[in-house]
């Protein structure tokens, strides 16, 4: 009799979490490594395919910075959200989002530089203005790091709100150097990318991850299902294709506790903005 009791509550759950979405707006938040224009519109085939898996709307939103993002998502406020290893890891530590997937594709940071400069090691950059996102980005955290392990004073470090902003900032001359993803350096215009040179470039780390809000662990199958299903659809494939990113996969063990060093600079920016 206590086992039908605890079936009949489990399953009563289920339906109730599953009536909250349906009587609502499933929020996708996708971490604002480009342009909230250029996000809207990378995300419209995914958009879209999940209203018809899960017979709601879904909406699309980011933030206007890493550092905004992070508090987003630790405040509950996305249903699923798509963002950097390192967010992904607090995101699940502090808050109990549920790992969901990755991308092929693997995911580096990268220090830019006009193909022209004189910049050629990180010594040259000493004194120098450099340009990353925010100080709760992953591409901004590794170039921290790197300059920091090559003896540079890193407050020289300033932010901006979009990657194509670093390479366009760069090629104004109003920075000596700038980081951003692989990626994203990768789909620049062939002229602009033709004017920048990569000075140098981290190891792999854990990219762009889909974590799910535990308020909806009841539908974590469905959901991951129907992601799944999405990258088999030729939207997906022209999307993957267009942004470099190969497909999904699954994340591999420790891939997420590997981001616990970047997780807690993030934490650590966050509580003392917070302060």
């Amino acid at each position: 009799m206590k086992t039908i009791k605890i079936f009949f509550i489990m399953a009563l759950l289920q339906v109730t979490v599953g009536m909250a979405c349906a009587g609502g707006t499933f929020v996708i938040g996708v971490a604002p490594h480009t342009s909230a224009r250029v996000l809207l519109d990378m995300y419209q085939p995914l958009r879209l395919y999940m209203e018809k898996a899960l017979n709601m709307q879904v909406e699309i939103v980011t933030a206007q910075d890493f550092d905004t993002f992070a508090r987003r998502g630790l405040a509950q406020e996305f249903d699923l959200a798509v963002t950097t290893g390192h967010q992904a890891r607090l995101f699940q530590t502090d808050s109990k989002y549920l790992p969901m997937l990755t991308y092929k594709a693997e995911f580096k940071a990268v220090a830019l530089v006009a193909a022209a400069s004189p910049i050629h090691k990180a010594a040259d950059l000493k004194g120098k203005q450099v340009f990353g996102l925010s100080p709760a980005s992953l591409v901004t955290l590794w170039g921290i790091h790197w300059l920091k392990e090559n003896k540079i004073d890193a407050s020289t470090v300033k932010f901006v709100s979009a990657s194509d902003s670093v390479a366009q900032l760069i090629l104004a001359g109003e920075a000596a150097a700038g980081f951003t993803s692989l990626a994203n350096y990768q789909k620049l215009t062939p002229a602009v990318r033709g004017q920048l040179r990569i000075l140098a470039e981290s190891k792999p780390m854990a990219g762009r991850v889909y974590v799910l809000n535990k308020r909806h662990a009841a539908l974590q199958k469905k959901i991951d299902a129907a992601l799944w299903a999405f990258a088999a659809t030729p939207e997906a494939k022209m999307y993957f294709e267009t942004n470099k990113l190969e497909g999904y996969r699954k994340l591999r063990p420790n891939e997420m506790k590997d981001m616990d060093p970047f997780a807690s600079e993030v934490r650590k920016v966050l509580n003392s903005s917070a302060k």
